[in-house]
């Protein structure tokens, strides 16, 4: 941490939740009121190139945001405090806005189709916003690889949880057999054919059949709300002998066997 600069947390003001911010030294000097005026920043047009807001700009925004937020902080009117918290609202979405190339780097990197990537998307939206309020502009790092950082730390982070589910319930095809499920799934398969076979057995994919998805999930437990029955419980609720699953079950088998060899 800067020397010059602290951390304040978020707090509650006249009633009102405010941000927390990073407190510099002179914002309590008189000049400083000239020299972080945040309207001229926010009246010039959102300045990027190549489609990034440099990185020079997103710290005079953070500046001023700080600012803003400190300024929040001493309001002593309602009025007062509306009008810092829309400057403070406006620096820290132009910010956002001028770096988003930064999260369609991240969701390259980590999704494997393109549902992932829009789930993704969304969630680091709110990783960056988070990563704006964060950064310290004092301390002499770029924001770009700030943010850049976060963004991957927390979709590591993600990643490691996703694939914790995964393991709940994703299923080795080498532990499909045409008699019983084994009492105990467990996960054996690379971490793409994890993220494929969940892929497979959604509602909206063209592989399997749906009265093919319905057996391979009600018999091998591939989700949370249900459990591993026998061939004769399945055939009970979808009306068909224990043969006629049997065989609904290996051809399943085989497309998915086939699609997990062939699939990169």
């Amino acid at each position: 941490m800067n020397p010059t600069t602290r951390p304040v947390r978020r707090t509650r003001h006249l009633d009102c939740p405010l941000p927390g911010f990073i407190r510099h030294r002179g914002f309590s000097h008189p000049s400083t009121a000239g020299q972080l005026d945040p309207r001229a920043l926010l009246a010039a047009p959102l300045s990027e190139v190549g489609g990034f807001m440099p990185d020079e700009v997103s710290r005079e925004h953070s500046k001023r945001m700080h600012y803003t937020a400190y300024r929040m902080h001493t309001a002593r009117t309602r009025r007062e405090l509306r009008k810092w918290q829309q400057y403070y609202l406006e620096l820290r979405n132009r910010i956002v806005v001028g770096n988003r190339k930064l999260i369609f780097r991240a969701v390259r990197a980590f999704a494997q189709t393109s549902q992932m990537a829009e789930d993704l998307a969304a969630e680091c939206h709110i990783i960056l916003i988070h990563a704006v309020v964060a950064f310290n502009p004092w301390m002499g790092i770029r924001f770009s690889t700030y943010a850049y950082t976060c963004l991957l730390r927390a979709l590591s982070r993600q990643g490691k949880r996703a694939m914790r589910d995964l393991a709940k319930r994703a299923l080795s095809l080498d532990q499909f057999v045409e008699s019983e499920p084994p009492a105990a799934t467990t996960l054996a398969t690379p971490a793409n054919h994890q993220y494929r076979l969940d892929e497979y057995l959604r509602a909206d994919h063209p592989l399997l059949s749906a009265r093919e998805k319905v057996v391979i999930i009600r018999r091998f437990n591939l989700t949370e709300q249900s459990e591993s029955t026998t061939l004769e419980d399945v055939g009970r609720e979808i009306g068909l002998s224990k043969e006629r699953v049997r065989q609904v079950q290996a051809s399943a088998i085989t497309k998915l066997r086939k699609a997990l060899t062939v699939s990169p």
